[in-house]
């Protein structure tokens, strides 16, 4: 690929000059001056950027609270080519094979990736740049599904008890969240950061992203919104008590949150592994279609 064999050099103030094709690239680290481009460049690809224009809605371009730095890739005339996260969670919107190849370049510095992610072929294509440098393995290769919502909700008998979380049900929800990130990547945040961990929660409840189901302090039900964009909600940390499967419970509490959140955006999204093909068939029965295939890269 012509984009593997871009030349790199040049590095002053987060900046970055790169050729290929005959023409010149520029990388450089964004501010928040920056804010309404990155957003507008980020809208044309809605469902496979909502994460990183949800982490700019909620803190801005530059923020500890992102855990990693944007940057664009510009051309010649100064026009956006890509806009990339680079830190504990690398993503990138390219526009071309060569921008994706800088930002790969780019990211070898970062000592702190935790995962790589996106849409799979541009994944394999940033891995191709990345990963011959470095001289690394991955440490886990996830295939993963994007799937989406667009309505309409099919009709399912409410479910009272769902409800945002509070700080109340703090425990429960890291419990959960802990186990399922242990589960997915092989590595418990409570035994890595746990502080870090629960300040990142306990924040997430108190935007209201989080949505429970507790009985008897049994935690029926849970989802996360991850991100919030006027485009798209971005959804994980989905879970069904094990003893309370299999009743309809999950297909009534994801309904009726998809019908909440069809209301103030265009389309509910989330990832599923590949593996996972009862998941996938409980997202299907509850109005989901698949859309993409995805990969995560663990480091």
């Amino acid at each position: 690929m012509q984009s593997s064999q871009a030349r790199v050099s040049g590095r002053a103030s987060g900046t970055q000059a790169t050729r290929g094709e005959g023409r010149s690239l520029t990388v450089v680290k964004l501010a928040d001056e920056h804010r309404q481009e990155i957003l507008s460049f980020l809208a044309v690809r809605p469902l496979h950027t909502v994460f990183m224009a949800g982490l700019i809605r909620d803190n801005g371009v530059v923020s500890p609270l992102n855990r990693g730095t944007f940057y664009a890739c510009r051309d010649r005339d100064g026009r956006l080519e890509g806009v990339a996260l680079i830190g504990h969670a690398t993503l990138v919107d390219a526009r071309s094979e060569r921008a994706n190849a800088a930002f790969a370049h780019l990211a070898q510095s970062c000592s702190h990736a935790h995962l790589i992610r996106g849409v799979q072929r541009e994944v394999l294509e940033f891995w191709n740049s990345y990963a011959p440098l470095r001289g690394i393995e991955p440490r886990r290769v996830c295939r993963e599904l994007l799937f989406e919502h667009r309505g309409p909700v099919k009709s399912c008998a409410a479910v009272r008890g769902l409800r945002q979380a509070t700080l109340n049900d703090l425990s429960l929800v890291m419990t959960i969240n802990a186990g399922l990130a242990a589960e997915e990547c092989g590595i418990n945040p409570l035994g890595r950061d746990a502080l870090g961990f629960r300040q990142r929660t306990a924040r997430r409840i108190e935007q209201g992203r989080v949505w429970v189901w507790v009985e008897n302090d049994q935690l029926i039900f849970k989802a996360d919104i991850v991100a919030d964009t006027p485009a798209a909600f971005y959804l994980e940390g989905i879970y069904v008590h094990s003893q309370q499967r299999r009743k309809g419970y999950g297909l009534r509490c994801m309904t009726q949150l998809c019908r909440i959140l069809l209301a103030r955006a265009e389309a509910v999204c989330l990832i599923v592994n590949e593996e996972q093909k009862g998941a996938q068939a409980f997202y299907r029965k509850a109005g989901y279609r698949q859309l993409s295939d995805y990969d995560t890269i663990y480091l």
